[in-house]
C-alpha cells in the first residue's frame, strides 16, 4: 500500500476495485465504512453485488475479466474532461503523450459493451474519482488473478498518475494483503525477482554483492515461480521440494496437474501446523509452532513490521520456521543459517535490506515504523512517494485490453468467479478447525441468480455438476442476487469439493499468476 491503513478514513473520493474487503479485510473495511459516513463518495466495481456494493455511491457490476478495458475509459473521460493534474504530471511522470494518445479511442462507448455495463455509469465512476481532491484505489485479487493483471494495476497506476494522488494523505494505489504476513515474506526475499527489501536479482550489482555476503556464486538471473516449479515437477526435472505454510493442493488451480507435480517429485517435504491435503501427500511432515507460540515479525498490507511474542509453549514437537530451516541448511551443509534466536534472523535482515536499515529487532517491537526506514533515526514512511519517486519519474503504461484466456461458448456458456468468504478463510487449514466457522458455513456452496436458476434447471439446496475445460466438479446450490446473470461464484475452500480442478485456464505472462477469477463452465443439474 502506498498509504498507511489510517488513511481509510480520509479521502474524499474512493474507488474500490477487485476487492470483496468486507468479507476479506473485515477489521480494514471498517475505516472504509468510516469515510463514506462521513462523506466520502465511494465508487465500487465488482461483478458481484458485494457488501461494500450497498455502501457505493456508484456501482458497476462489470463482466469478469473486463477491468482493463473500465480503467481505459476512466483515463479517457479523465483527459477529455480536463480533470488531468498538469502540474504533476509534467513535473514527476514520464510517458504522458504515449498514453493519452493511446486511451483518445477508448471512449466509454467502446468500453460499455465490454464491461457489460452503461457507459454513462463509466463516465460518472472517472468524474467522481478524478474531480476529488483526494482520491484513493483499493483493490485485491479480484484485480490480479487474471492474464491480465499486470496491466490491470498499471492501469490503476495511470489513474493515479494522471490525477496527481499519489504521495499525499487519503489518497494512493492500495492493495490490501490477503494474509497476515504476505508482505513480510515479500519483503524478506521470498519471491523470484528480488533479494530482500526488493533489491532486483537480475541486477549484477546486487547479485555480487549478496555472492559476497552469503559466501556462495549467486547468478544474476530470476528464480522460477511457482507455477514453474510445479511445471518442472510434473515432467520430472525437478526432484525435491519443501512447502511451508501453504496448502497448494487445494488453494493452486488445475489441481490435477498440481496432485501429479507433487506425487511425481522424489522427496516432499511439507512444513505445517496440520496435516493439511498437501501435508498429507508428502515424504516428511515437520510441524511448525503457531502464532501464539512463536516469537517473531509480521509486516502487514501498509508497511509496518510488528513484534509477535509467544503468549504459550510449543505443543508437542513443534518448531518455529526459522528454526526448522535454519537447521535443515545447515545439515545440508550450507553456512550462515546458525541462528540462535529470531532476533538475529531480524537484524540479518535489517543489515541487508535498504527498506529496513534503520530497523532492529527492538525498534520493531515499539511497532510504530512503516517502511522504507532508510537509516538510523528515521522516523518511517507512513506515505509513500510524498516528494518524488524513489527510481525517478512516474511511469505511464501504454495498455491494451485483451480479453480472457478463456472465454464463454456454447460448450461452456457460464462465467465461473472464485474467491472467499468471511467464515472460510482460504483452505480452512485453521478456520476449519473451529466448529462455530462450520456454523456459519458448513460446506462449499455455488451461487447461481435466481434467473439461471430457472434458466438451467436448478433447485435451491440441490446440486450442479459444474464442468470446464478441465474437470467436473459436483457442489451444492445456493440461489441469490449477489451474482449477476450468467455468472455464478464459489470458494475454494473446501478440500472435498475440489474447485480448483476447474480453474488454470491461463496465466499473466509476466508473473505467471492465474486467472484465478474467470473460468468459463457449463453447469448441469446433478
Amino acid at each position: 500500500m502506498s498509504n498507511p491503513l489510517a488513511d481509510m478514513e480520509k479521502p474524499e473520493a474512493i474507488f474500490c476495485i477487485g476487492t470483496n474487503m468486507t468479507e476479506c479485510h473485515p477489521v480494514a473495511a471498517t475505516r472504509i465504512k468510516r469515510a463514506v459516513a462521513k462523506g466520502a463518495r465511494m465508487v465500487v466495481a465488482d461483478p458481484r453485488r458485494i457488501p461494500l456494493a450497498e455502501l457505493a455511491e456508484l456501482y458497476l457490476p462489470i463482466r469478469v475479466g473486463s477491468d482493463t478495458a473500465l480503467l481505459l475509459a476512466m483515463a479517457h473521460v479523465i483527459v477529455r474532461e480536463g480533470l488531468v493534474d498538469q502540474d504533476f504530471v509534467d513535473a514527476r511522470t514520464e510517458g504522458w503523450e504515449a498514453f493519452a494518445k493511446n486511451v483518445e479511442t477508448c471512449t466509454p462507448e467502446w468500453a460499455a459493451p465490454i464491461c457489460e455495463v452503461p457507459a454513462a455509469d463509466i463516465e460518472k465512476a472517472a468524474l467522481i474519482y478524478a474531480s476529488a481532491g483526494r482520491a484513493a484505489i483499493y483493490y485485491t485479487l479480484g484485480i490480479t488473478e487474471h492474464i491480465s493483471g499486470v496491466d490491470n494495476v498499471q492501469s490503476l497506476c495511470n489513474l493515479a498518475l494522471m490525477t496527481g494522488n499519489l504521495g499525499k494523505v487519503g489518497a494512493g494505489i492500495n492493495p490490501m494483503r490477503g494474509q497476515n504476513n504476505i508482505q513480510g515474506a515479500g519483503d524478506c526475499g521470498a519471491v523470484p525477482n528480488n533479494f530482500p527489501g526488493f533489491q532486483p536479482v537480475d541486477d549484477p550489482a546486487n547479485a555480487k554483492r549478496f555472492s559476497e555476503l552469503w559466501g556462495r556464486e549467486i547468478e544474476a538471473v530470476r528464480g522460477i515461480t511457482k507455477v514453474e516449479a510445479l511445471n518442472r515437477a510434473a515432467d520430472g526435472s525437478m526432484r525435491a521440494m519443501v512447502i511451508a505454510g501453504e496448502n497448494t493442493l487445494v488453494s493452486d488451480p488445475d489441481r490435477k496437474h498440481c496432485e501429479k507435480a507433487l506425487r511425481n517429485l522424489d522427496t516432499l517435504v511439507v512444513i505445517d501446523l496440520f496435516l493439511t491435503e498437501t501435508a498429507e501427500l508428502a515424504d516428511v511432515v515437520l510441524p511448525a509452532t503457531g502464532w501464539g507460540e512463536t516469537d517473531g515479525v509480521y509486516t502487514n498490507t501498509e508497511r509496518r513490521p510488528q513484534r509477535v511474542r509467544a503468549a504459550v509453549k510449543p505443543q508437542g514437537q513443534a518448531k518455529p520456521e526459522w528454526w526448522i530451516l535454519g537447521q535443515l541448511a545447515q545439515r545440508l551443509g550450507f553456512p550462515g543459517f546458525d541462528w540462535q534466536g529470531p532476533d538475529e534472523v531480524i537484524n540479518e535482515l535489517c543489515s541487508i535490506s535498504p527498506i529496513y536499515k534503520g530497523l532492529n529487532w527492538d525498534k520493531i517491537g515499539e511497532g510504530k515504523y512503516h517502511w522504507p526506514v532508510p537509516h538510523e533515526g528515521h522516523p518511517g514512511t507512513p506515505v509513500l512517494h510524498e516528494n518524488e519517486f524513489k527510481n525517478g519519474r512516474g511511469k505511464f503504461m501504454v495498455i491494451a485490453y485483451r480479453d480472457p484466456a478463456e472465454v464463454i461458448d456454447a460448450d461452456y456458456p457460464v462465467w465461473l468467479t472464485t474467491g472467499r468468504r468471511l467464515a472460510t478463510y482460504h483452505t480452512r487449514t485453521m478456520s476449519g478447525r473451529a466448529s462455530g466457522m462450520d456454523s456459519l458455513v458448513g460446506e462449499e456452496l455455488l451461487e447461481v441468480h435466481p434467473d439461471d436458476m430457472v434458466r438451467l434447471g436448478l433447485t435451491n439446496g440441490g446440486f450442479a455438476q459444474v464442468t470446464s475445460r478441465r474437470g467436473t466438479v459436483k457442489l451444492k446450490v445456493k440461489e441469490t442476487d449477489v451474482s449477476p446473470r450468467n455468472t455464478v461464484f464459489c470458494s475454494f475452500s473446501f478440500g472435498d469439493v475440489p474447485v480448483n480442478d476447474l480453474t488454470g485456464g491461463g496465466y499473466d505472462p509476466v508473473t505467471t499468476t492465474a486467472e484465478l477469477k474467470v473460468c468459463p463452465v457449463r453447469v448441469e443439474p446433478a
